[in-house]
């Protein structure tokens, strides 16, 4: 089955959508998120992928609280991201519930790191792996932070049951997502892969459904918010193309 993940990216307490993940390429499409998850969720989706901007340009976690309204008010899973540096951080977000947590910066900074988190949590927890190229990106896509391949390697030993791969030269773009990285991607690991950044149109996201067995997701934002399809045409489309 294809997941789909609406994205809805929190800051200042507003729904918004960043391009190129610049805090100063900033556009609001919601003063409420909780709104815009309720939207979501009377379409039909059952997952969201909800980020915190706040924590991860600052550190702080002003915006937690929202996903346990979204949760109580939606009966969505919550795949939570943004500035977690710490067990305590991600232990706090699956209170609040979280379905999932996703690992950023410091498991790419530390990835000893992701080791005591799947210690502690188990598979709750996914390892984002921004890349530019092969070049991990971390800290907001400003720090050069490995090899991607070595860094699949590693998590893989691990343990770790699901990575996000965004490619950040293709994210917020509308430029359509990387298939061929994808692929290689997913044959690099045993775990799932969510594809994240550049799906602009419903032919995308069929290329992504039926792209590799462990690409089993998406996470998709600008392209619902510019209304380029109808999140229902959406996942009429990812339920198409996994039967």
């Amino acid at each position: 089955m294809f997941t789909l993940y609406p994205a809805i990216d929190i800051r200042d307490g507003r729904a918004v959508r960043l391009t190129q993940g610049r805090s100063d390429e900033e556009t609001v499409y919601g003063e409420d998120p909780v709104e815009v998850a309720r939207g979501f969720a009377a379409t039909g989706t059952t997952w969201l992928h909800v980020v915190d901007l706040d924590a991860a340009f600052t550190g702080e976690p002003r915006n937690r609280h929202l996903i346990e309204r979204i949760v109580d008010e939606t009966g969505c899973r919550v795949q939570a991201s943004g500035g977690v540096r710490t067990l305590a951080d991600v232990e706090a977000a699956l209170v609040y519930g979280a379905e999932r947590v996703v690992l950023g910066t410091m498991a790419l900074k530390d990835p000893s790191f992701v080791q005591r988190v799947l210690d502690a949590v188990g598979p709750r927890v996914a390892v984002g792996l921004d890349a530019r190229g092969t070049t991990l990106q971390a800290r907001g896509w400003t720090e050069e932070a490995g090899d991607l391949f070595e860094a699949l390697e590693a998590f893989t030993a691990m343990g770790v049951p699901r990575f996000v791969y965004t490619d950040v030269a293709r994210d917020g773009m509308l430029a359509g997502p990387n298939i061929e990285m994808l692929q290689r991607v997913a044959d690099a690991t045993s775990a799932q892969v969510t594809a994240s950044g550049g799906v602009s149109s419903l032919e995308d996201l069929a290329a992504l459904a039926a792209c590799h067995e462990r690409v089993d997701a998406a996470i998709v934002g600008k392209a619902l918010y510019s209304e380029r399809f109808t999140l229902a045409e959406a996942l009429s489309t990812a339920a198409g193309d996994r039967g």
